[in-house]
């Protein structure tokens, strides 16, 4: 027969503690749940105020569309997409026989202008020896009146042979006044300085050798080129239409659409983190070097009216140009899509 049990101290206290505990547990989770929520709240709060992001960012280059400044069928091709040239490189040539022959045509006018103008100066030259013998000869004809004019007076020649040698010096003086009006009219034919003639002849014998050497296209940058499909041997290559593009190489950056409500932001040197779409899960950083000073749609072929009174507000995208620090860890292709978020609390 079991005995009762006598209820002391140590058989009460154990059990108060048991009922205690559970109660003090809960009392612990609905003190931490409001913890974590505040904390949760103040990270927020701090968090959300110091970034504005887009997606609506992608990767640019400089780009520039390499046409030919002569027209003309290529004649040889020296690259293809894909390639990296430097600056200088020969990218492809137009057929230069055609434009061979128009500089010696030019060539052949500025000898024959130049000849020309020989011949006048020997012109010239010639006309003031025939200055110089008309004065000779009026200079004698003028002795000869003068002795027959003395002999009139004391009656040792005739009336007749004086008006002979009058009409004589009469006759010298017209050829001495002819003589200086052709040397007058031959320095006129020659103008002081560059002849004209030699001078035009010398423009087309320029601007023949310019468009030959024009023939040879070369590349003005250092880059990689694309869109070389039109870039074939027998191509008529017409003056500003481009037959090819060349991306540059390096100074790739992203342009950014912010919304206008967050540009208003963003300054110039702020920090950049920058994801692109290609490579995810390498981050990129950057800097802000610039904000537009128009919307995209201010610079739009057909900017939008909004005169008619259908009025709809809609949010403005204002481009920032955000430039990338140090040497990107992938190739940077013109175009990716990108995702730029702004520190704007640094």
């Amino acid at each position: 027969m079991n005995k009762p049990q006598t209820i002391t101290e140590d058989n009460v206290v154990p059990a108060k503690r048991k009922k205690r505990a559970p109660k003090a547990k809960r009392w612990g989770l609905m003190l931490a749940l409001p913890v974590v929520l505040v904390a949760i709240g103040l990270y927020w709060w701090i968090a959300s105020g110091a970034t504005v992001e887009t997606d609506n960012a992608a990767v640019k280059q400089d780009i520039v569309s390499v046409s030919a400044l002569v027209n003309g069928p290529i004649g040889q091709v020296y690259v293809k997409s894909g390639d990296a040239v430097k600056r200088g490189d020969i990218l492809f040539r137009i057929d230069p026989a055609p434009f061979q022959v128009a500089l010696e045509q030019a060539e052949a006018q500025l000898a024959a202008a130049r000849l020309q103008t020989t011949q006048l100066q020997t012109q010239a030259a010639g006309t003031g020896a025939d200055i110089t013998g008309s004065a000779a000869e009026l200079q004698i004809k003028r002795n000869a009146l003068g002795r027959q004019q003395a002999l009139l007076k004391r009656g040792f020649t005739t009336r007749a042979d004086y008006e002979d040698a009058l009409a004589e010096v009469r006759v010298a003086e017209t050829a001495l006044a002819d003589a200086r009006a052709r040397a007058a009219n031959a320095n006129a034919a020659i103008a002081p300085g560059e002849q004209p003639s030699i001078a035009q002849a010398q423009a087309a014998v320029d601007k023949a050798r310019l468009e030959l050497s024009r023939t040879i296209v070369r590349a003005p940058m250092d880059g990689v080129v694309a869109n070389a499909d039109r870039l074939q041997v027998g191509q008529m290559a017409a003056q500003g239409l481009g037959m090819l593009s060349l991306v540059h190489g390096t100074g790739a950056w992203v342009e950014a659409n912010f919304k206008e409500k967050d540009v208003g932001k963003i300054v110039p040197g702020q920090k950049v983190h920058i994801e692109i779409d290609a490579y995810p899960g390498t981050d990129f950083t950057g800097h802000v070097q610039s904000v537009g000073a128009g919307t995209g749609s201010e610079f739009a072929i057909l900017p939008a009216q909004n005169a008619n009174g259908n009025w709809v507000k809609v949010t403005q995208r204002v481009p920032v140009r955000i430039a990338i620090d140090g040497t990107p860890k992938k190739p940077l292709i013109a175009g990716l899509s990108a995702t730029a978020t702004v520190s704007i609390r640094d």
